[in-house]
């Protein structure tokens, strides 16, 4: 059974312009699955935010405990379908419909995005549908490795006998056509695994997505992508990259480091137990030692015997503890963008999101490492957000409800060679209805 190997994970239809629709995202995360429920209504153009067709309209969530995930994977199905059923029952329960399928952010299993050329010669002299989907489908099979699935294929730039920048090509005469395109792919085996999960809640998978591109979809102006812009979405369990130029998606990677190795290294620093350690770094956590801090003293307690004594630790060992891996991260980060197209974007600047962005300092710090500048990306552009959903830990759940609305921009695999199954009885070729008719 091959599954998603080399395939192309599920993809939405595009939503259209004129009709209301109904969404539900899912962020199953290494701490944290958010599940997002909205009524997508179509508005008029926003300047800020361009391709943006609809007002998205929350009208259910919930945020729960993750369980059963380690670096953005599944390591207990058991555990983590639980997790999945409680939080969708929960944002059901808010919103009064019943979830059919859902969008899913996909943050584990190593990202890569490439940037791949493909080109093949025009039999009937203009340039079809058809040819744009075979010469894309062509790259898009030689850019995916063994064991690999794609979770994106998006044309970013057109060629015709060898000269670029052409929009769209349909109907245009050349002998040749070539399209520049940006594949974004992941283990096989880890989106298997998250759809596997959801599949077993009785749930579709409507679309999988790459959580990078989506908190970008979320924070990001289209000023920002336009100039060049580096979303980095900071998670508990993965760090992910997403970058932008020209307005496009160009590029994406990822590492298996995040906000819960801070929490580790303060657990064994200061000897506390990870509970106690995580309410630490969200209280005091901050990666800048300031004058006072070394001064300022705080009773920790210990991990172990109940009666044991709690012990003293000062701020700044605190801050130190943080400040060390945030510094470690933001280098990983440094090293994969001078890796990545942006490199070559002198003015773009780097946006972050994802919970672990929220440490005190982090603006900073990344700014100094990065030598760019820097902010932190919160949901743009949506009404009525619940406080605790406006912070940039919520980017990745905001940002799929949006997805749909830019779903036509990417290649879709023709139906008959993407029927992609488990290994259940699960089949996610056919497009689900977003939910129950009727509600």
């Amino acid at each position: 059974m091959t599954g998603l190997d080399r395939n192309q994970t599920p993809k939405t239809r595009p939503v259209d312009h004129k009709r209301t629709a109904l969404v539900a995202s899912l962020d199953v995360g290494t701490s944290k699955i958010a599940c997002m429920i909205a009524r997508l209504k179509p508005s008029p153009a926003n300047d800020a935010l361009r391709g943006r067709t609809h007002a998205v309209e929350l009208i259910g969530y919930s945020q729960i405990q993750s369980r059963g995930v380690k670096a953005g994977a599944v390591v207990d199905l058991a555990e983590c379908e639980q997790a999945v059923r409680q939080a969708v029952a929960l944002a059901e329960r808010m919103a009064k419909v019943r979830v059919e399928s859902v969008l899913l952010s996909v943050s584990g299993g190593r990202l890569q995005g490439q940037l791949v050329e493909a080109a093949a010669d025009i039999r009937g002299g203009a340039v079809t549908a058809d040819d744009v989907t075979r010469v894309t489908s062509t790259g898009m099979r030689h850019a995916t490795g063994e064991g690999r699935t794609v979770l994106h294929a998006l044309p970013v730039g057109y060629a015709l006998d060898g000269v670029k920048g052409i929009r769209d090509p349909r109907g245009m005469v050349a002998r040749q056509f070539g399209v520049d395109m940006n594949v974004v792919t992941a283990d096989a085996t880890v989106a298997r695994n998250l759809m596997l999960v959801v599949e077993r809640c009785h749930l579709n998978v409507e679309a999988m997505s790459a959580s990078p591109y989506v908190a970008g979809l979320s924070v990001l102006t289209d000023d920002e992508a336009d100039l060049g812009a580096a979303v980095v979405e900071m998670g508990a369990g993965s760090t992910t990259i997403a970058t932008y130029s020209a307005g496009r998606f160009v590029h994406a990677s990822g590492f298996a480091l995040g906000g819960q190795h801070v929490t580790m290294d303060l657990a064994r620093g200061v000897g506390a137990c990870i509970a106690d350690a995580e309410r630490i770094k969200t209280l005091y956590g901050t990666v800048l030692t300031g004058g006072s801090d070394a001064r300022e003293l705080m009773s920790v307690p210990t991990a172990g015997e109940e009666h044991d004594a709690p012990q003293i630790v000062s701020r700044a060992t605190i801050a130190n503890i943080v400040r060390h891996r945030a510094e470690e991260i933001f280098e990983m980060v440094r090293d994969r963008l001078a890796d990545s197209p942006f490199a070559a974007e002198p003015r773009a600047r780097v946006v972050l999101s994802g919970g672990a962005s929220q440490l005190t300092g982090t603006v900073e710090l990344a700014t100094r490492i990065l030598n760019r500048p820097v902010r932190i990306g919160r949901p743009l552009g949506f009404g009525r957000l619940p406080n605790e959903a406006k912070s940039a830990s919520f980017a990745v759940p905001t940002g799929l409800l949006v997805y749909p609305q830019y779903a036509h921009l990417e290649h879709v695999e023709p139906r008959h060679t993407r029927q992609l199954r488990t290994g259940t009885d699960g089949y996610f070729g056919k497009v689900g209805r977003w939910l129950r008719e009727g509600f």
